[in-house]
This record gives structure tokens, sequence and C-alpha cells, in this order.
């Protein structure tokens, strides 16, 4: 986001951090011949779909470098749990995936580290900019992105031209549309507030110009009610209040019903989610088309984004450079993107451009009727903003978030209350970690 404040010393204003050469107290290894003593091994954890695929492809075509894998349950399920025990014993994996929200906190732990000196020119240059500075901080690169997912609006088109339903372009066009689907269309509602989704939530607040986190020489300064949070929270409450939105979980089986059912006729997440949305409702092909997200000022441009991973090397890594060759051909092969693919349908949008058209390949195109989706995440992709910054505690604070979301959602206090609670209760964590923290806010 041009003219946008840098990060500034985002993790240095925390703990001392190893360079990756200092690892484990010697010189990273450089990958041996095939010969000899055989081939570098190194170890590789991801939740992520397809990633035994990924390592199966880069094994069959790498002499040099060989990758064991192990996959781990997702960060909600204990996989990040995991990943700090393990570098609590000092055997972490070589290579780790990290989602954008954690990342912040597990370089501060000293767990992801200081990329910079390993990553090519070339892999600076492919990928995509915003992506690149979610994972950099104070002008070192802690992880390197595989995709990064601009909010977007999915709707159901069917529905939409049955009832003469317009597009909306802002989100007050929106909850007018709210609205006239609550009264036209009894026991349906536009879309679902998800009471445990809390980086939805950050999205809709980065589009609106908030800034929850951010660095000032030494200090850390907390805002998670400044201005544009409390608009976006007042924005919401009034659609909650006004019985213009469900307000529940997305992670339980209600939500799936919902969709199923078509008394959700609007999803608002990331990219990711129309290949989600493939896989969970394939009887609704055709039904639904992808528009941009509402926008809170016509024609800003600004967007927030919702989902994403990156990868880094552990400071247990011994073999460094051998893990970001790995890791650069990941994100940035093709081939590793059509492996990926062969798993399972998705649509996360890459962070180089020639892998989004290997992706384009792989779907359906007529599940959002003949669309260009990858098209529209692109131009998406590019608002992303560049200076959201995340916090060091991002799970801690997103659980206080959820516990009083779905408080709210049931009629016991407000999203604003709950934005005051996720503050409270994430300070004290900060400063447990040795930080200066400056509370904003209101």
């Amino acid at each position: 986001m041009s003219g946008a404040p840098s990060r500034r010393g985002v993790l240095a204003a925390g703990l001392a951090l190893p360079a990756i050469g200092a690892l484990a107290g010697c010189a990273p290894d450089r990958p041996r011949p095939s010969g000899g003593r055989g081939p570098t091994r190194i170890t590789f954890w991801s939740a992520i779909r397809g990633s035994q695929e990924v390592v199966d492809a880069f094994n069959a075509a790498h002499d040099r470098i060989q990758v064991d894998f192990e996959q781990i349950p997702s960060g909600t399920q204990g996989g990040y749990a995991k990943l700090s025990n393990a570098a609590r014993a000092g055997n972490a994996p070589d290579v780790a995936t990290l989602e954008y929200p954690q990342l912040p906190g597990f370089a501060i732990d000293g767990v992801a580290t200081d990329l910079t000196g390993l990553v090519s020119d070339r892999t600076r240059d492919l990928l995509l900019p915003q992506a690149l500075e979610r994972a950099t901080f104070d002008g070192r690169i802690y992880a390197l992105p595989l995709d990064i997912e601009p909010m977007v609006m999915h709707y159901r088109r069917d529905v939409f031209d049955e009832h003469g339903f317009e597009v909306p372009r802002t989100w007050e066009d929106f909850a007018d549309l709210g609205r006239a689907v609550r009264d036209r269309l009894p026991g349906s509602r536009i879309t679902v507030f998800p009471t445990d989704g809390g980086t939805q939530f950050a999205s809709y607040a980065c589009q609106a110009g908030a800034q929850w986190f951010d660095t000032d020489g030494d200090t850390w300064t907390v805002s998670l009610t400044d201005a544009p949070t409390r608009r976006v929270a007042e924005y919401w409450q009034g659609l909650i209040d006004d019985d213009i939105v469900f307000a529940n979980s997305v992670g339980g089986p209600r939500y799936p019903a919902q969709v199923g059912d078509g008394t959700v006729l609007v999803r608002l997440s990331g990219a990711w989610d129309a290949g989600a949305q493939m896989s969970s409702h394939p009887g609704q092909k055709g039904l639904w088309t992808v528009a941009p997200l509402p926008e809170w000022e016509p024609g800003a441009g600004v967007l927030g984004d919702h989902g994403g991973s990156t990868f880094t090397v552990t400071r247990d890594s011994r073999h460094p450079e051998a893990a970001m060759q790995f890791i650069e051909w990941q994100v940035s092969h093709p081939d590793a993107m059509r492996a990926r693919l062969s798993a399972g349908t998705s649509s996360a949008f890459p962070v180089v451009d020639e892998l989004v058209e290997a992706g384009r390949q792989a779907l359906d195109p007529e599940y959002y009727g003949g669309q260009d989706i990858y098209g529209l995440f692109a131009r998406e992709a590019v608002k992303v903003r560049d200076d959201w910054v995340w916090g060091p505690r991002m799970t801690s604070t997103l659980n206080l978030m959820h516990d009083n979301f779905a408080r709210a959602g049931a009629g016991r206090g407000t999203l604003l209350d709950a934005m005051r609670a996720a503050q409270d209760g994430t300070t004290p964590d900060l400063r447990a970690l040795g930080l200066s923290i400056s509370e904003q806010g209101g």
C-alpha cells in the first residue's frame, strides 16, 4: 500500500533473535553431493493438504537434498503447540508451516529465524510484494509465503437473479440488501457473522484502516479498539441487532447446513473458500459467483486478507541452506503447485504469477459458471494492505475475541465489548514476554 507506515522494529522490539548463520552454533551446511555420504536430509512439518505429494515430487526431482515429511494437526488442533514443544526440546523440524497471524509470535520466540541472507534475489522478485511484506519485519525476512487470500464475496447468483438483487458495491449497499433478503425470503439471511471468525473480522477492520498492532521504537502499540475497528464493530452489531444476519460459528455443522440449504446467500471469506465450497457442496455447481468485497468508501481500492501460509526455517535446523532450497521450490515451481493440487481441489491464491495458471487449470471452470475466479483474485490481491501487523500472541487474542463474539451473538454484550475484552486480555500476555506496551483505542 503506497505511502503506508513502514513496519518498524516489530521483532527488534521483542527478544533478541538468532541469525540464520548462527543456528546451533555452527555455519550452515551446504547440501552434500549425491555420492559419498549421500544426500542432505531435512525434515518438514505441515498441516497443509497436498504436502506429502509436494515432498514426493521434490524428492523425485532432486538428488542432493531429500525431505522427510510429517503431517501434523492444524494450528487450532494442536499443531502449533507441537511445534513450540519441539522447539523447547531442541528438535523442531528444519522447515515448518506457519500462518501469517502466528509468524510474529514464533519469530519473537526465536523458533522462526531470520532468513534474509538465504533468500535469492530471483525468489524475492517472483513473490507478490504484499505477501512478502507479511513475512518481513524491520527489513528482515522470517518466512516465505505460499499464498495470500484476498477477501472476496461469494454469492448465490441464481437467487440474486430470481429476485432482482443487485451485487452490493459498498457496505451500506450490503446492509440494504440484507434487509431485503430478510423481508422477502423468510428464513434466509444474506450472510453469517462468524462468532469464531476473528481473522475475518480483522480483515474487515484492516480494510477500514485499522492498525491493531504496531511498534514505535522499543514499544508495541496495541489498539484493538481504534476508530476504524469501532466503526466495523458497530456496523456488524447493527446487522445482528436488526436480524439482518445470522450470528453463529462457521467451524461447526450449522454453517455448512446453512450454505447447503440456501438459507445463507453470501460467503465473505478469502479466495481459498471457492475451492472449499466446491469440495463441500458439489451439488451447487453453477449457482455461485465471486465478486469484489464491498467497500467502506466507494473506490477506496483497499482490502484485508483472510488466510494464507508461509514456510520458515527453524532455529534447530542443521541444514538451513538445503531447507531454503526446498522452501523456494515449494513456493515458486509449477511442479510443486501441480503436486499439491493433485491431492484435491484448492483455490488458494499463490503469490507467484506462474503458479496462478497452474491453479486455474486445476479448477473446474463450470462450478462458478465459467467465471475466471483466479483473474478476480489476482486483481483483488494487489489491493491487500502491506502495512498490517499481526500481534505476538494472536492465538490467545483470537480466542478471547471468539469467546466474546459468541456472547455478543447470543445477546450478551456487544462486538465492541468483545474487542475491549480482547485488548484487556492481550496486553498482559505481551508484558509477560518482556515487551514494552502502549495501549490505544476507545
